[in-house]
């Protein structure tokens, strides 16, 4: 059956209404779309969408958002045409102090901003490595230095000095304390510097000195000379000793004469006046001395340590005599022994 032509301008009609409205529906969606950037970790993506939301466009991008990532705006903002959106990654970072460390998470790349970040503050002393104002790679360590400073007081002796006085009005090899010494205090201000609880340097940064010490003083004696009754002589060195008497005697001796070795010394020689008694790890035999008294009667004067006996022993002396009277009249007594200085 044919259509008739009324049939078919109505259908025709119908069809350009229907393009005609699917031609404005895809003008409004095209319409719809907007032109966006996406500013990820500092590079940008322009990108054209029909997403509604920021979170539909992420969701379409494949952009996962976790808690520690930086997005300039909500997910929830509707798009709009031209919209700059910024989104900073997570980095992951290890902080050490010491031999303490700890792996921590920030959107930053610069030590300062870091730390900032993770609410760690530093001292006026402390320092990171690297510094606080340069950059580190993701994965990349900040090591900080916490750096105290410890002022520690000590006390210190100051020993006292020995100073030698020499003097010509005392005998050679003698001396004499003139002045005591006492010891000297004084307070020391140490600085020591700890970097992350090690020692790192220390250093005096103050000397007081609470008592000055005071030195000991000694005389010794240089003179060398001297002039007696029996003459002058000069002499290397002075004892204070213990003087005995002894004779050829029995009571001095214990030998009688036609005994063997009866009028000999130990070093061999005859016993007769000038000849002494002696202790040799004292005075080494031969050794020429001068015998003078301190008791105001005649010296016995010049003399040779030949002799040795049984009960003369360190600082003692036995002075030889002709007579048992001349022993017993001596008796016991300090003299004052010179060694002289020729002794040879």
């Amino acid at each position: 059956m044919e259509k008739s032509p009324a049939n078919t301008a109505k259908a025709l009609k119908i069809i350009i209404i229907l393009a005609i409205s699917a031609a404005l529906s895809l003008g409004a969606y095209l319409m719809s779309a907007k032109d966006v950037v996406l500013t990820v970790d500092g590079r940008d993506e322009e990108v054209r969408t029909f997403s509604g939301t920021l979170e539909e466009l992420l969701e379409e991008k494949g952009i996962y958002i976790d808690k520690y990532t930086y997005i300039s705006l909500p997910l929830e903002t509707e798009l709009e045409d031209g919209m700059n959106v910024i989104i900073i990654t997570p980095k992951h970072y290890t902080i050490s102090i010491g031999d303490v460390k700890n792996q921590i998470v920030s959107i930053y790349s610069n030590v300062g901003d870091i730390l900032k970040d993770q609410k760690i503050e530093l001292d006026e002393n402390d320092y990171t490595y690297p510094d606080i104002d340069k950059e580190v790679a993701p994965g990349g360590e900040i090591a900080i230095f916490r750096v105290e400073e410890a002022i520690e007081e000590i006390e210190e002796v100051v020993p006292f000095q020995s100073l030698i006085r020499k003097t010509d009005e005392m005998d050679i090899g003698m001396e004499r304390l003139v002045q005591e010494g006492e010891n000297g205090l004084k307070k020391i201000k140490i600085s020591k510097i700890f970097e992350n609880g090690k020692l790192k340097e220390e250093k005096v940064i103050e000397e007081i000195v609470v008592k000055e010490a005071v030195p000991e003083i000694i005389e010794r004696g240089t003179k060398n000379v001297m002039t007696s009754s029996r003459g002058t002589f000069r002499y290397k060195g002075v004892l204070y000793m213990i003087a005995t008497a002894y004779d050829l005697s029995s009571d001095s001796t214990g030998k009688e004469p036609g005994d063997k070795y009866y009028g000999i010394t130990a070093s061999g020689t005859k016993a007769r006046p000038g000849v002494v008694a002696v202790d040799p790890n004292v005075i080494p035999l031969g050794t020429k001395l001068y015998v003078a008294s301190l008791d105001g009667s005649p010296d016995y004067g010049f003399c040779v340590a030949e002799d040795t006996g049984g009960a003369i022993k360190g600082n003692k002396i036995d002075l030889f005599f002709e007579t048992p009277e001349e022993v017993a009249k001596f008796g016991r007594r300090k003299v004052k022994v010179y060694i002289l200085e020729n002794n040879r």
